[in-house]
């Protein structure tokens, strides 16, 4: 191939979203914007406010929330390497030390092992560990408590896509994160009880809003997995690793590696050879401490007075020690076996593995795809994204009445589509259809001049005839705008 055809090739080269990533397209997008704006609204009233946290973060922000030998530290993220930050630590390095590294080995690979280190940034697989890492860095501890949060934006994993999983996902979530000051646990009773009431408030919020999106078919599970008193989880876990211990030839290998690294992961597995010995395994909600109970049985309590219907389910687990007490996950239809939407957990300690003050805390991540899948699967995404008015406009003397009716008409919250050319009068009716109009504003000569527009609804073809100043009336009569 000669040099001038390779850079044809070159050239006309088409480009496609790098797998696991796509594009979304009206009128898809009206979708997402009406879910985000509903979440908006829905949390608002709830008292939560808006943070946004960078896509960007220290790798070991993730390192320490999620855990190192996690796939999702290991294998799953995309990784940067930022030398502005390399050249600080190594300015950073006291000179002594640098000497004292001539002829140790052990010592300069410490050296360049924090070197390294202090270079890698992650785009983030999750968000609740830059919510927690903002919470520290703005003393957020100082404000009125808790402190409640919500975001929504996209989160980033290198894994296998699938139906509803992409390598470039979305997520909604909130978070709220409370100072543990020294004197509150005072009376453990009236704490327990009140991180009782936040546990049920958020997950209230959560199903409002599902609510709101008429999203029906959803269900609560809920659990509690104890807290790190040694009488409490750390008793069950053990009891748990001897129990599969016993059965571990009829386990998976996954599942036998975790008895080690972590037993409660095997209570996770979907595979249905695992089923019938994990079913007679050992239950956490028969070996919680008394403070624990207390806190489950008043979540409960909290979730029956707010009207929430929701199902035990002794397998619900979160992997990580900082996780405590409540557990819950909401599934939703038309997702298959993969049917979790969202969930979410109490978390008091996270703040203080991540440098920070002694703090409480509880939050929920919702996955937006799957969300949206299962809205469109329901029959609910309400996507059509048509126009509420298109302006036939007639005769170029009628183009400037043409253009201030479009704006007074937006100013009103109005969708409206104007021709930037004059077009024939079945040629700008069939425009009106195929863009999904409503109605169409037909404006001639005669009606400028006679200050009476005709109003034309597309769908049955009956026409009136209005005054100016009685057009956005009737309009608002007819629909529901937003005014700007």
């Amino acid at each position: 191939m000669s040099e001038g055809a390779a850079k044809k090739e070159e050239k006309s080269r088409k480009f496609q979203a790098i797998r696991g990533t796509r594009d979304l397209l009206p009128p898809d997008t009206a979708l997402w914007n009406r879910v985000e704006q509903t979440a908006s609204k829905v949390f608002g009233t709830f008292g939560f406010g808006e943070i946004r946290v960078p896509i960007l973060e220290e790798l070991e922000l993730f390192a320490r929330s999620i855990g190192l030998d996690t796939d999702i530290v290991n294998k799953e993220m995309f990784t940067v390497t930022d030398d502005d930050a390399m050249d600080l630590a190594i300015k950073a390095i006291p000179r002594e030390k640098w000497t004292a590294a001539q002829g140790d080995a052990k010592l300069t690979e410490e050296i360049a092992y924090s070197i390294a280190r202090a270079g890698e940034m992650g785009l983030r697989p999750e968000a609740t560990a830059s919510v927690c890492r903002a919470y520290i860095e703005h003393n957020m501890q100082q404000l009125p408590q808790p402190v409640k949060l919500y975001y929504y934006g996209p989160m980033f994993r290198r894994e296998r896509p699938q139906k509803g999983r992409y390598r470039q996902f979305y997520q909604i979530g909130a978070e709220v994160l409370e100072a543990n000051r020294p004197d509150s646990m005072k009376d453990v009773t009236r704490e327990l009880l009140k991180d009782a009431a936040i546990d049920a408030e958020l997950i209230e919020m959560l199903m409002t809003f599902f609510d709101k999106l008429e999203l029906t078919g959803i269900e609560l599970d809920i659990n509690s997995i104890g807290h790190n008193a040694p009488n409490c989880r750390p008793a069950y876990v053990e009891k748990l690793r001897g129990a599969l211990t016993q059965v571990k030839d009829r386990l998976g290998p996954d599942s036998q590696r975790r008895i080690d690294t972590n037993p409660l992961r095997v209570l996770d597995s979907k595979l249905e050879s695992e089923q019938a010995v994990i079913a007679t395994l050992p239950k956490i909600a028969d070996h919680l401490c008394d403070e624990c109970k207390a806190h489950y049985a008043a979540v409960k309590t909290q979730l029956e007075l707010r009207g929430i219907i929701y199902k035990e389910n002794w397998r619900l687990v979160r992997g990580l020690d900082y996780y405590m007490r409540t557990t819950f996950e909401i599934t939703a239809p038309g997702l298959g076996s993969q049917n979790a939407v969202c969930g979410g957990g109490r978390y008091d300690g996270l703040v203080e593995l991540l440098g920070g003050p002694p703090t409480k805390g509880i939050g929920f991540a919702i996955g937006e795809d799957r969300l949206i899948l299962s809205l469109q699967e329901s029959g609910k995404a309400q996507t059509k994204q048509g126009r509420d008015v298109y302006i036939a406009w007639m005769g170029q003397n009628t183009y400037a009445t043409a253009v201030r009716a479009a704006k007074d008409l937006r100013q009103a919250g109005f969708s409206v589509e104007v021709p930037p050319t004059e077009l024939k009068f079945g040629k700008a009716l069939g425009q009106a259809d195929k863009l999904g109009a409503k109605f169409a504003l037909i404006l001639g000569e005669d009606e400028v001049t006679e200050g009476l527009w005709t109003l034309k609804t597309l769908d049955d073809g009956a026409q009136i005839k209005l005054p100016e100043p009685a057009l956005i009336e009737h309009l608002r009569n007819s629909l529901n705008p937003h005014p700007l």
